[in-house]
């Protein structure tokens, strides 16, 4: 699981963050992934009352590449998913040392799926809309032509001197519209249904609960 933090233009600015150099990349643990429908588990062990939503286009490595030039990155992909890169932004920025992992990284913090729509299908992976849909209510409404570093351009650096295997999924950033930048903010509460909805992909959704 590699992610790409501050790759859509618009989301950079509503951060306040200069776009960056180079992609920005943190890791998420296996444990991370959950189902279609399963609930995305809000942490009451280390506690977060501050956990986000993030759409996101997932993209999955289908055979292994290193150094893959940007002209034939798209030939090393199986195909793409949606996906929702939960943060709990209070140990994401406050507690996590600088470090993004810790809030990124909690059980049930990256729902996939439903499908994997395969790349004879979608050709131009930097051109879906993509959305996140809250209770019916429409808080993430873009486009995957806004990435700072398209899909090419991110295999092709994170192949750089580093082999990326079968199965690697490549989370690839998030358009504006997170919680915790809206005023006030809007974190996710017990009883949220998130729904993350790619053209094309089609629309996945999970409840939201509270740790037991």
């Amino acid at each position: 699981m590699v992610c790409i933090g501050l790759n859509y233009r618009r989301h950079a600015e509503e951060s306040g963050a200069a776009i960056p150099d180079h992609p920005v990349v943190f890791m998420k643990m296996p444990s991370s992934i959950q189902h279609p429908g399963g609930p995305i588990v809000l942490p009451r062990t280390l506690r977060s009352d501050k956990v986000d939503y993030e759409c996101e286009l997932a993209v999955v490595i289908g055979r292994r590449c290193r150094n893959v030039s940007r002209r034939v990155a798209l030939d090393y992909v199986l195909g793409y998913t949606c996906g929702n890169d939960v943060s709990a932004r209070d140990w994401q920025n406050e507690w996590g040392g600088g470090q993004w992992c810790r809030g990124k990284t909690f059980d049930t913090f990256c729902p996939l799926g439903p499908a994997l729509v395969t790349t004879d299908e979608i050709r131009n992976p930097n051109a879906l809309r993509i959305r996140t849909v809250i209770n019916g209510e429409t808080l993430q409404d873009w486009n995957t032509s806004d990435m700072i570093f398209d899909v090419p351009a991110l295999i092709s650096f994170l192949s750089g001197s580093t082999t990326l295997e079968p199965g690697t999924v490549i989370m690839t950033g998030t358009p504006h519209g997170v919680g915790g930048a809206r005023k006030p903010p809007r974190f996710l509460q017990p009883g949220d249904q998130v729904t993350v909805d790619i053209e094309h992909i089609g629309a996945l959704t999970n409840p939201v609960v509270a740790e037991e």
